[in-house]
């Protein structure tokens, strides 16, 4: 009986070394670049009550509708795998009694979500996202100081050409005024729209204006904006954020039709947009939420955050991590094995990444392996001038020495073991 074979589930993948390792020090990158603003990590859970994104995200919003992994447990409980996670945050907060504690509240969080929606390049239904969240500051110097930092992070990945599309969607009141407007303006032309579209049109107009359908955006030319409805509150609150982002140097424009998808949203919206790598496109988004942690049932805790797609980040990020160095230790036998360990423990203590030849191959086949790490250094994240193979056999104990080559230049040294260290230290940096 042939054995099944087995694949990873659609829309979800695997990450690989040398990309994983690409990954890992992007993260490293936004960790310190976060704690150096004073955000701390959080880490919620996966798993949620399904009622907290129903409540947070919207009923009618196409994720609760239609991409959320919901299932129930062996007690009947609905649970839904997260598809967002600021509504995980703020569930936190609450239940941990967080909002009662010294603000600002400053948390930053890197994990996986899960949305079910048809896969494609950089997105798929097994996502991970980076994201930040302030807490307790209700002026827009919550939004410049979040914004800032993020451009930080984004340069550090070595994004050049980035700018912010900014709007304001004002106050709940704001957002329902604007909506019913929405509908009245968009019911006599609704006759070409699928049934998706008229579904959202009857229970959440704004959901319209994320639409791709090309019906639905002819229909959108000359409908009102959101900015028409705004209070003045609101209206001096984002002329406050546009001279703050302006002082900070964050390039940034007004984007009038730009609401942004989620129920919570309140005030300012924003978008930033990459013309790296000829991509211009949104590259994440985010935006304020003075009311979500009272909707949940915890205090009035004004807040801005913004969530990266890192998928898709990753995709269009010129950053490369930098290449390494790495020491290939070449056992002739297993008796030379004790020897190999020592030497792995001393270089590692240096900095130096090192591989022992556990399966003991031999000066010729071991360099068979270290000829093919060479030749594939670049794509397997190596630097091939700083490769290098150390030889231990029979003459090498004899004599208390090593023999070491480079890689690179194919030149080899006898050094005495007692030198060993100061030797790497000088000709293999870490």
């Amino acid at each position: 009986m042939t054995a099944p074979r087995y694949r990873a589930v659609k829309g979800t993948r695997d990450l690989l070394p040398p990309e994983s390792e690409r990954w890992d020090a992007a993260e490293r990158l936004g960790r310190e670049l976060f704690r150096s603003h004073g955000y701390g990590e959080i880490r919620t859970p996966a798993l949620e009550d399904t009622a907290l994104f129903a409540r947070s995200v919207g009923e009618t919003t196409d994720i609760v509708h239609k991409e959320m992994y919901t299932f129930p447990d062996r007690k009947g409980r609905s649970l839904t795998l997260r598809p967002e996670n600021t509504a995980g945050v703020a569930r936190a907060i609450i239940e941990n009694g967080l909002a009662a504690g010294p603000m600002p509240l400053r948390l930053y969080y890197m994990g996986q979500q899960f949305r079910y929606e048809r896969p494609q390049a950089g997105r798929y239904r097994e996502f991970r996202q980076i994201g930040a969240e302030l807490f307790g500051v209700p002026g827009p110097e919550a939004e410049a100081e979040l914004l800032e930092m993020l451009f930080e992070f984004l340069r550090s990945l070595g994004f050049q050409k980035l700018s912010i599309a900014l709007n304001s969607v004002g106050t709940a009141e704001t957002r329902a005024a604007f909506g019913e407007a929405v509908r009245e303006y968009l019911e006599p032309r609704a006759s070409a729209f699928g049934a998706d579209e008229r579904r959202k049109l009857a229970e959440n107009p704004l959901r319209l204006l994320d639409s791709r359908d090309p019906a639905v955006r002819e229909a959108l030319a000359g409908s009102p904006r959101v900015t028409d409805f705004l209070d003045a509150e609101s209206r001096e609150h984002h002329a406050r954020v546009r001279v703050l982002l302006t002082e900070a140097g964050v390039p940034h424009y007004e984007e009038p039709s730009l609401v942004r998808g989620l129920d919570y949203y309140t005030r300012t919206v924003f978008e930033v947009i990459s013309k790296d790598l000829s991509a211009q496109d949104a590259v994440l988004g985010g935006g304020r939420y003075d009311r979500l942690v009272e909707s949940l049932g915890g205090p009035p805790l004004p807040a801005v955050g913004f969530a990266i797609g890192e998928d898709r980040l990753m995709q269009l990020a010129p950053y490369r991590a930098a290449s390494r160095g790495l020491l290939l230790v070449l056992p002739q036998t297993r008796e030379d094995l004790p020897d190999a360990f020592g030497v792995a423990r001393e270089a590692r203590r240096l900095g130096l990444a090192v591989e022992v030849d556990l399966l003991v191959r031999g000066f010729r086949k071991g360099m068979i392996r270290a000829n093919a790490l060479y030749e594939g250094a670049g794509e397997l994240g190596w630097d091939p001038e700083r490769l290098y193979a150390l030889f231990l056999g029979e003459a090498e104990r004899a004599r208390s020495t090593v023999t070491i080559k480079s890689l690179s230049s194919g030149e080899q040294e006898t050094v005495p073991r007692a030198a060993l260290a100061e030797f790497l230290r000088a000709r293999v940096p870490a």
